[in-house]
């Protein structure tokens, strides 16, 4: 009785979206809804706030040990795949790397394919792509499927068919601009960012119609001139600026703000840009490797908060914002938190933009704190790069104390699950002249093992105390992102292709299998018709491990290429 009683709410549940879609409603409304639902996993970060939190808790910490494999399904395509598959009722929605060369609809219980999508890559995309020919997924909403594409191009599929129904250009994929992160849904608008910080870029986000894919609005996060912070740049170095927002974004619809991190800025060596104050740490280079809230009607900046002024080392402020209310000084407090790649994990009041907490959650020598009240990071003056004046030991590492890989958070434990790195670098810096579609870093950073025997961490967070709970340390970096469960469970894979079931109190290793091939992407939980799956995408990595030298070969030495969709259940 009970599993009729699932399948009926989940046909009603269906039945009432495409009613909805079709009677004109909001199509983030709809999408809350799918979001809702406990079957689906609707957005790339489960829902609006990235908390890759699955209320779905048939498969458990008492039974997880049973697991087996329900289906694998190859996605015809080897490198860095690091999609996080979406899935709407019964059908699963995964992308690929290399464009992505395929957006693949299936049946989410099964595998068997119902359709797919092959749009028409130029051949010459990976060179303009600083960090490999991925895709980390797609979007839904109205019906539809938005792909974000390496030849900097929004496309909008029909969900049930496949279809091709709009393509707009967001950006000149030849200036070093790739799309890897799918979209963000809102209102009637499709928002997305772009890559390029390494290639001299000026960022921006954008909003296109639902519907035509018209563009609606583009805010650049490098102001011009006229336009507030320009003068936090150097002459006209704000022209190829970085500040790209890359990643996902998040969106609050209490206070109707959408949040996004931007990218590291251009060049890297510091000096082509610095305002040549020497106030090091004051908020220079606006909007870089910050976190910026705006306004999705028009695109607004409301406020931002700036993790590494006047950055000297690669800190992308790029990583996700997980959106919680945490009870704060005896309150319950609207906060977004973010393990950003400076080393220090951020807790902010994302009604007001003020530093609740701002802690160091892996080794880093480059700050020894930040000034809550300010936003300052009290920087360590011999780890500031310059000219005649290369440094040692900086830690983090460029790839950052988190890179890309998505944590996770648990309101039950009230824990985040962090994949973190522990690895530093010497950094100099030299002669740098902007060129379209090259490389615009002017820096040389030979890479070291962080302190202490690992290079990789899988922490337990608590976000109000600020430590570790537990950890699983690691022989090897950039290892996959994390998703938790209303099963006490939290799942992570690593670049030795072992996927992981942990008790998300303690941190007990409960179940592992081996898939293949190194795991970067972030695992989902769904379930059809009363049945839950876990799904995780394996494929490593090939272009980062090319920028980490000795550390990089023993990435490439774990396991080779791959790209296949693995599907347990119990």
């Amino acid at each position: 009785m009970a599993r009729f009683k699932t399948r009926l709410d989940n046909a009603c549940f269906v039945l009432g979206l495409l009613t909805a879609l079709g009677t004109g409603a909001r199509a983030d409304e709809a999408l809350d809804r799918a979001a809702a639902n406990p079957s689906n996993w609707a957005m790339y970060g489960h829902g609006y706030d990235n908390t890759r939190y699955s209320p779905l808790n048939q498969i458990n910490a008492k039974n997880v040990g049973h697991l087996k494999l329900a289906y694998s399904f190859q996605l015809g395509s080897l490198r860095s795949n690091e999609s996080s598959p979406i899935v709407i009722g019964d059908t699963m929605y995964v992308s690929t790397s290399w464009g992505p060369k395929y957006v693949y609809a299936i049946n989410a219980a099964t595998g068997e394919r119902k359709w797919t999508y092959e749009p028409d890559i130029p051949d010459d995309v990976l060179q303009y792509g600083c960090c490999d020919a991925n895709s980390r997924g797609v979007a839904y909403g109205a019906g539809k499927i938005f792909v974000g594409r390496l030849d900097g191009k929004l496309a909008a599929v029909d969900a049930e068919t496949g279809k091709e129904l709009w393509v707009t250009t967001v950006v000149d994929y030849k200036q070093g601009s790739v799309i890897t992160s799918p979209p963000l849904v809102v209102k009637n608008m499709v928002i997305t960012g772009f890559g390029g910080g390494e290639y001299g870029a000026r960022g921006s986000l954008q909003a296109y119609d639902i519907e035509t894919g018209k563009l609606l609005w583009r805010t650049y996060t490098i102001p011009g001139p006229g336009e507030p912070n320009n003068d936090t740049w150097k002459g006209d170095s704000w022209q190829h600026g970085g500040g790209a927002p890359w990643l996902v974004g998040s969106y609050d619809p209490k206070t109707d703000t959408v949040f996004w991190g931007t990218s590291n800025p251009g060049p890297w060596n510091s000096v082509v840009r610095s305002t040549g104050d020497g106030n090091y740490g004051k908020l220079t280079n606006l909007y870089t490797s910050s976190t910026v809230a705006f306004d999705p009607g028009a695109g607004k900046i409301k406020w931002w908060v700036q993790g590494t002024p006047e950055d000297a080392w690669d800190y992308d402020g790029v990583n996700e914002l997980v959106l919680a209310n945490l009870p704060l000084h005896g309150k319950e407090t609207p906060v977004y938190m973010k393990a950003d790649r400076n080393g220090f994990f951020y807790v902010v009041n994302r009604d007001t933009g003020k530093i609740v907490s701002a802690e160091k959650f892996v080794p880093t020598t480059w700050a020894t704190t930040i000034d809550i009240a300010t936003g300052k990071p009290q920087e360590v003056a011999d780890q500031r790069p310059g000219p005649n004046h290369p440094v040692k030991g900086v830690c983090p590492n460029l790839i950052g104390g988190k890179n890309w890989q998505p944590m996770s958070y648990n309101p039950e434990t009230r824990l985040v699950y962090i994949p973190s790195n522990n690895v530093c670098m010497d950094w100099s810096v030299s002669e740098v002249n902007y060129r379209k579609g090259v490389f615009y870093l002017g820096a040389e950073f030979p890479t070291h093992p962080g302190p202490g025997g690992y290079m990789g961490e899988l922490i337990a967070w608590d976000p109000i105390a600020h430590k570790k709970v537990w950890t699983v340390k690691t022989d090897l970096p950039f290892n996959g992102g994390t998703m938790t469960t209303a099963g006490d469970l939290t799942f992570w894979g690593d670049l030795h292709g072992v996927f992981h079931a942990y008790d998300a109190k303690n941190g007990t290793e409960l179940w592992k299998t081996s898939l293949g091939s190194g795991i970067g992407a972030g695992p989902i939980s769904f379930s059809v018709k009363g049945k839950q799956y876990i799904a995780v995408v394996v494929g490593r990595t090939a272009s980062i491990p090319a920028f980490l030298g000795a550390v990089g070969k023993k990435i490439t030495d774990a396991t080779p290429e791959g790209g296949a969709l693995f599907v347990f259940t119990e």
